[in-house]
């Protein structure tokens, strides 16, 4: 193995050289840390302002008035959706299965054995928006000897409910009006608050209109006399136009005429316009025969016996 070569020894220039090299190397940079600025802490919380607006809009969301306006601009806006296209005299009540007219705000029913047994309660509860059962005009005799068998029960428990009452007696032309309009107030006892008494007559049988008009006529006065209350008379629109028109003008009127725009008959003598015969009452399990009132809660008010 031949021998390693020497190294030559360091010259003075190397040496300098060397020194320079070594002073001038880069020294390893030391990176000093980075100041940051501390964060603000987020607040616990919502800010006051946002809390106190919050509150209002919950304060107004809440409110009774609010939402009854909603409610009301709601139910209005379906109602007029459905109503497009119908009648503009009526609308159609599903829960009542008819069309009532749309210019009357009371509303009421007549009722006798024909309906069965009636749960009054059901028949209060009863309402579609503003309509719901105000009045109910219950048979109560017919001829002079003949009691709805399910008068007196009407009679008392349709008042249990608020419900206003008047009763009606079928008037038979053959037979004495006096001692139709006797037997009538023995069986009823009208109060204050009640409706007036009301005498049914649609029909002659048998008697010329003359002595139909006689009757009733003796009828009328005597229950006026014991009640110190004027009758109503109600009669089909043709019965009334052929045979009492212009016979009995003191009296108020409740006429019966269906599925018609509107009642043709002078507006200041009707105070009832029985204008169906097929609504659906809750609480009733047969058909129902559905009146509107001529006028406003004050007139209805100064129509009730004092």
């Amino acid at each position: 193995m031949p021998p390693l070569p020497k190294k030559k020894p360091l010259t003075s220039l190397d040496k300098a050289l060397a020194r320079t090299q070594a002073a001038t190397a880069k020294k390893p940079v030391v990176r000093k840390p980075v100041k940051r600025r501390p964060s603000k802490k987020k607040s616990k919380g919502m800010a006051m302002h946002w809390k106190f607006i919050i509150a209002i809009f919950l304060l107004v969301l809440l409110s009774p008035l609010y939402y009854a306006y909603v409610l009301k601009l709601f139910t209005s806006t379906i109602s007029w959706v459905k109503d497009w296209g119908e009648d503009p005299n009526y609308r159609t009540y599903q829960s009542f299965n008819i069309k009532i007219p749309r210019k009357h705000s009371i509303h009421g029913i007549d009722v006798s054995s024909y309906q069965g047994k009636i749960d009054w309660q059901q028949v209060k509860a009863m309402h579609e928006d503003s309509v719901r059962v105000h009045f109910a005009i219950i048979k109560a005799t017919e001829g002079v000897a003949l009691v709805d068998p399910y008068f007196q029960r009407n009679w008392r428990e349709a008042a249990k409910t608020g419900i206003v009452c008047s009763a009606y007696h079928f008037f038979r032309p053959k037979k004495s009006g006096l001692w139709q309009a006797r037997f009538f107030l023995q069986t009823v006892q009208f109060e204050k608050g009640d409706l007036p008494p009301v005498i049914d007559v649609e029909e002659l049988n048998g008697v010329s209109p003359a002595v139909m008009r006689k009757e009733l006529s003796i009828f009328l006065l005597h229950v006026e006399r014991k009640t110190g209350v004027k009758p109503i008379i109600y009669s089909g629109l043709s019965f009334y136009n052929d045979y009492l028109d212009g016979h009995f003008d003191d009296y108020k009127l409740w006429i019966a005429h269906y599925y018609e725009p509107q009642l043709k008959v002078n507006s200041e003598k009707w105070v009832f316009w029985q204008h169906s015969d097929q609504a659906r009452i809750n609480g009733i399990n047969h058909t129902v025969d559905f009146n509107a009132f001529n006028g406003d809660s004050t007139m209805f008010e100064a129509l009730k016996i004092k």
